[in-house]
């Protein structure tokens, strides 16, 4: 190999966009919140600027991903498994699409969270987007814990936020029960149609927390397997 091919292995790591890319994400699912608040308050234009800036965000990482795809190293010099990295990338991609689903079924309908379970709701998503967070968090640790040969502090520091992602799961399933309980208290008041929706906006809202632990859970595969 020549040492002009070598220097091309060497020269484009994976890890940086990995890391830029897991943050557009996680801006994806922050964007729910005002999104969520202006739709709280009926301000529909409002919602719809959101969800246009989180579209932009969600086209972005999803440029990110391919560039990662096409421009990540084949030679055998990767610290990482390459299939790992691609199947980590794409599970973090899930998270800015679900993210991007969600505003669209709530402004395709003008769906409007019942006030009885608006403030309960909003506890929810903010627990499912800090998830979200720690899986951004974690890979933010990557590039450190590859500096110090997958061991050490910074593998704690991962093994730790990793641990945390599937506490927090684990709670917004609790969370989720909770609220579908609480709808299901208030159901007849409400249109048949609109009800349907608004239990599949529980369970999207809560895919965030499942596709966050779901990176945690490709993480520490590809790391086991470093």
């Amino acid at each position: 190999m020549s040492i002009n091919s070598i220097l091309g292995v060497f020269a484009k790591s994976p890890i940086k966009p990995l890391q830029e890319h897991i943050r557009k994400v996680h801006q994806c699912a922050e964007h729910l919140v005002p999104f969520f608040k202006a739709a709280y308050a009926g301000d529909w234009n409002k919602a719809a600027n959101v969800r246009a800036e989180l579209s932009q965000l969600e086209k972005a990482a999803d440029k990110l991903k391919r560039e990662v795809r096409v421009n990540l190293p084949k030679g055998i010099f990767m610290p990482i498994d390459r299939t790992d990295l691609l199947g980590l990338i794409t599970q973090q991609d899930k998270i800015a699409n679900i993210a991007k689903d969600i505003s669209g079924r709530i402004i395709g309908r003008k769906l409007a969270i019942p006030e009885p379970i608006q403030s309960e709701f909003m506890s929810y998503l903010l627990r499912c987007i800090e998830a979200s967070a720690l899986a951004a968090n974690a890979i933010d640790e990557l590039d450190e814990l590859l500096e110090t040969g997958f061991q050490g502090k910074e593998l704690q520091i991962i093994d730790d936020l990793i641990n945390d992602l599937d506490l927090i799961e684990n709670n917004t399933d609790e969370m989720q029960i909770t609220l579908r309980h609480s709808l299901h208290g208030i159901e007849q008041e409400l249109s048949p149609v609109d009800v349907v929706f608004l239990y599949n906006v529980i369970d999207w809202v809560g895919d965030l927390a499942d596709l966050a632990e779901g990176v945690g859970d490709r993480l520490e595969l590809m790391l086991a397997r470093s």
